[in-house]
């Protein structure tokens, strides 16, 4: 039985301009961001008073999300409506729909969502569709290196390595929390990449290019780690798979 948790959603606007982050740095705030999810607010207000809007602000406590927007909005798409184009060195390129997804097999787990900035969200339950088996469904071409991911707000984009993105708990959800994924939360349909940090888990998931090289995000781009892993080490492969 799928656990869910309570939560409140706390609507934020993240302004598009960003504080370049190098991994210096990254690991700095990553370590803090323990000591914020053991010791609470003062913490975590240093975090926002320090590193302000480029890094999401003033952090919430306790068991919440802190509800992130590249472009100051959240595209609503309805379910009817939705498409997965899955394109690039692939041997069936395809759309998916909803219903499509819906129809492949299920998995569901539950894990902690954790956000770099140190606010975390524990025992939330997720369903969706395998990233793998999507993958397996349009045939990845031996050149393929990469997968480029991008969103309906036209701004963010995420990336994973061929072997990242077959990892077993990285999925394309439709539901978490025990309900279907809200429009706030990046529904109908987001990437959620358990392993590593929040940032790397795309909202609003729109198309998948398969690549032949490994192409930076949106944060990616503003400074943050290519891999975001949980522990805080930034290489290709995850060093420490318990995490989560």
């Amino acid at each position: 039985m799928l656990r869910t948790t309570s939560v409140d959603l706390v609507s934020a606007q993240e302004p598009t301009k960003r504080v370049p982050v190098g991994r210096r740095v990254f690991l700095g705030v990553t370590g803090l961001a323990a000591l914020g999810v053991a010791f609470g607010g003062s913490i975590q207000n240093f975090l926002g008073n320090a590193f302000g809007s480029g890094l999401g602000g003033l952090l919430p406590g306790g068991d919440r999300f802190r509800i992130y927007s590249i472009t100051g909005e959240y595209p609503k798409i309805k379910d009817s409506d939705y498409r997965l184009k899955v394109s690039g060195l692939v041997h069936h390129p395809k759309t998916f729909t909803l219903d499509d997804l819906k129809a492949m097999p299920v998995t569901s787990f539950t894990k902690t969502f954790q956000c770099v900035t140190g606010w975390r969200v524990p025992d939330v339950a997720w369903e969706g569709v395998l990233l793998s088996d999507i993958m397996d469904a349009v045939g990845i071409r031996d050149e393929a290196v990469a997968l480029t991911f991008e969103s309906y707000d036209r701004s963010d984009t995420e990336s994973l390595t061929i072997d990242q993105a077959r990892l077993s708990d990285v999925i394309v959800a439709y539901r978490m929390l025990g309900a279907p994924v809200t429009t706030e939360h990046g529904g109908p349909v987001r990437l959620y990449v358990a392993p590593m940090f929040g940032y790397k888990s795309l909202k609003w998931l729109s198309a998948i290019r398969v690549v032949d090289r490994v192409q930076p995000g949106f944060w990616e781009q503003n400074g943050y780690p290519v891999n975001g892993w949980l522990d805080g080490t930034t290489g290709p492969t995850n060093p420490d798979p318990s995490l989560t």
